[in-house]
């Protein structure tokens, strides 16, 4: 018996209760083929008990593709994971998994590894039988040549990461193991002329990997934070456009030729949470990672139908993935500039170029501090703030969209245009960003809901076409009045740098010349924080992380209410 299947015992099987779609079904119901079908009853024992399981706390849906969290032990349905996981059938056992509330980089991580020929026996029974359920006729026994061999040759991409045998004498291996594992995992009964048809001794519910076995086997490790990979690894993906079992369409993306199933241990996880490969907001483009929408109407009915295989996935069906944390993006910024690991410091390369942090401000005071960890000679920094229209192939300041700090004799910059503010700043000094925008009436953020999803290594993301944009803003730029931006060099405080700053959502801002090296700090512990007094407060740029999540899941509950009724897959 293969150690990453696990069972139970037949004493134990003996009063079981067989679970279809939620509903506790005892095993007496279930007929043999050649007995008259008995009625299922669809009423839920009223002492079942309901285990929560996936982010959306919903039951178990044995129709489509679910995962077993190898550290919470819990369910997670195909359409509720954030990365995609290619091709897969139900009630697989030969796989590692683990949710993102369990990772360590906030990114669920998956591998999918070579089947064993009776754990493929099992996946194969356990898919026949939901499939007679589901059609009404519910069957626990199955034909070795006619059920139980043609659904693995229909469906074996989908069930190992093995290469299809070119020869059929696998068959002969599947009635070996049918055989040697009889009493153990699976009932026979004789047929006419030979034939032989096949039950499971377990529950379809209980249909899952062994994770103690792998732990034992090293295939698993115990850490602090859980139980873990041995080596970590990426999700590989479903395309952006919808596919069934077995189905090798490709979906929209790069255009390059998507990893294999047994390449996911290739692929490194970042320890914040976003993909080391990703597309670059560049070209007129913009790119914002999406993650499945719980909340979003139809999402079980799409992930089950048959009728959407090769169609686009809507984006009302997916959300923008919001950060927990204000970081350095690793999307929005020059190519060439170095981020480090933990996305708060990064490193110049040749001429100046940008990267901003993943959060804006609209309103409000806010803080942020920067420290000069490496200024060779002949290199230089400007600090400050941006809209997301600057462009980040130029210095900091060169457009209307800017505000710049500049290392080189304390220069301020805005439109490309300098004005002497104050003595100059290098290696080890620590500076301070304070912006100061009156306070006005809160908006939601775009849901991008109504974009396309485009598809880049294994993730999806909504692509928004950002060049009109961008002309439109410069034509709708306006000051505001009584906004303004304070600068702090190792805790002392200087004038008024800009003031009546254009309108317009301002990220935390740094550029680069050459290989100068900056650290940032986006709070909540600074080395120099302005005091707070009853006339000024101001927050640390953290704080903005938990309200951008609040606000972007008031936009999206309101996207949905305003198109309640609207969003139908039948116009896909």
């Amino acid at each position: 018996m293969e150690d990453n299947l696990e069972l139970k015992t037949t004493e134990s099987i003996k009063t079981e209760m067989v679970t279809t779609n939620g509903n506790d079904v005892p095993k007496e119901n279930f007929r043999d083929n050649s007995t008259k079908s008995t009625p299922i009853t669809n009423k839920i024992p009223e002492n079942s008990i309901q285990t929560v399981n996936c982010y959306c706390n919903k039951e178990r849906n044995y129709n489509i593709i679910e995962l077993l969290c190898a550290n919470c032990n819990r369910w997670y349905h195909e359409s509720c994971i954030g990365y995609q996981l290619g091709k897969l059938v139900p009630f697989m056992v030969n796989y590692i998994f683990v949710c993102k509330n369990c990772s360590p980089t906030g990114l669920e991580s998956f591998k999918k590894n070579p089947a064993m020929f009776p754990q493929m026996c099992v996946t194969a029974i356990g898919n026949l039988m939901q499939e007679t359920i589901k059609s009404g006729n519910p069957q626990v026994y199955f034909s070795r040549d006619k059920d139980i061999i043609p659904f693995i040759e229909s469906h074996w991409e989908s069930m190992t990461t093995t290469a299809r045998r070119v020869t059929q004498s696998w068959h002969s291996t599947i009635t070996r193991s049918l055989v040697k594992e009889t009493d153990n995992l699976f009932s026979v009964v004789n047929g006419e002329n030979g034939s032989q048809s096949y039950k499971l001794l377990i529950d379809i519910s209980q249909i899952k990997p062994n994770y103690e076995a792998m732990i034992k086997g090293g295939h698993l490790k115990v850490t602090e934070t859980g139980i873990q990979p041995t080596i970590t690894t990426g999700l590989k993906g479903r395309g952006a456009k919808r596919k069934t079992f077995g189905d090798g369409t490709s979906g929209i993306g790069s255009g390059k030729k998507g990893r294999s199933a047994g390449d996911q241990s290739n692929v490194k996880l970042p320890a914040h949470g976003y993909p080391l490969e990703h597309p670059f907001n560049k070209d007129g483009y913009k790119y914002i990672l999406a993650e499945p929408d719980p909340h979003a109407p139809f999402r079980q009915e799409f992930d089950e139908s048959n009728e959407s295989a090769g169609k686009l996935i809507p984006g009302w069906l997916y959300r923008p993935l919001c950060p927990n944390q204000v970081l350095l993006a690793l999307h929005d910024r020059a190519p060439q500039l170095h981020i480090s690991e933990d996305r708060l410091s990064v490193t110049g390369e040749k001429g100046y170029c940008m990267a901003r942090a993943t959060h804006s401000v609209t309103s409000g005071n806010w803080y942020w501090e920067t420290t000069v960890e490496d200024m060779p000679d002949n290199s230089a920094c400007r600090i400050g703030w941006s809209q997301e229209f600057a462009n980040v192939q130029a210095p900091l300041g060169y457009d209307k969209f800017g505000y710049s700090w500049r290392s080189r004799k304390g220069t301020v910059f805005h439109e490309s245009r300098g004005k002497h503010y104050s003595n100059g700043f290098g290696e080890g000094d620590t500076l301070g960003m304070m912006i100061c925008l009156p306070t006005n009436m809160i908006s939601l953020p775009p849901t991008h809901k109504d974009l396309i999803l485009i598809k880049f290594k294994s993730h999806l993301y909504y692509e928004e076409q950002s060049q009109d944009s961008s002309r439109d803003a410069l034509k709708c730029l306006k000051p505001l009045i009584g906004s303004k931006i304070i600068y702090y060099k190792n805790g002392e405080c200087f004038n008024e740098s800009a003031v009546d700053l254009y309108d317009g959502k301002y990220f935390p801002t740094v550029s680069l010349y050459k290989n100068c090296t900056l650290s940032l700090n986006f709070g909540p512990n600074f080395k120099y924080p302005p005091p707070q007094t009853d006339g000024f407060k101001y927050k640390g740029i953290w704080e903005r992380a938990g309200e951008a999540i609040c606000e972007q899941t008031l936009a999206d509950i309101s996207f949905l209410t305003i198109n309640e009724g609207k969003l139908k897959l039948s116009d896909i």
